[in-house]
């Protein structure tokens, strides 16, 4: 089953949804976040979201389903303890470097954004713990919608980042940070 994933906008994004790093990327491309080496595959149908650049992944391409942790990279960086607030679950990335997310793409909206789908959009705190959580249904206008939930949670004290991490499988869709 193909999945298609569409921004609905007139407008830019008021926040950048950030992919995963490309130094992170490439550790994930030798070993992911559980330890568990790289497997490559040629994807047999489209749809599935790619976290290195943030679009579809497209019928044929080389990609791999990886482990990743990105509150315990981010912790690693920071010198925090996330504690039992470390998570890792799958996602999909190029088998490859690709370059990240298509030129121009930066502020063109959100990625991902099917409509009716749910997010959620978890706040961390700068000693990398949940401080609060909001769940999302994308509405007709997504660029709108993450704009409101993204104000909303960035007017909360103390939120540092924001993941956006789709309901039905926990996946972690993209970030944003203050």
């Amino acid at each position: 089953m193909t999945t298609t994933y569409e921004v609905k906008t007139d407008r830019a994004a008021a926040y950048r949804a950030l992919p995963i790093d490309p130094a992170a990327l490439e550790e994930l491309r030798r070993t992911d976040d559980a330890g568990r080496p790289c497997e490559p595959f040629v994807a047999a149908e489209g749809g599935s979201p790619l976290r290195c650049c943030l679009r579809a992944v497209e019928a044929g391409e080389r990609i791999a389903l990886v482990s990743y942790a990105p509150l315990r990279r981010w912790a690693r960086e920071t010198g925090v303890e996330p504690g039992a607030y470390d998570e890792q679950g799958p996602l999909f990335i190029h088998a490859a470097p690709c370059g990240g997310p298509a030129a121009g793409a930066e502020g063109a909206g959100y990625p991902f954004g099917r409509v009716g789908a749910l997010r959620t959009l978890r706040r961390y705190d700068a000693q990398g713990r949940i401080v609060g959580g909001r769940l999302l249904e994308i509405p007709q206008d997504v660029t709108a919608g993450f704009d409101a939930a993204l104000d909303e949670a960035f007017a909360q004290e103390g939120v540092e980042w924001v993941h956006v991490r789709a309901v039905e499988y926990g996946c972690f869709q993209w970030a944003v940070r203050r």
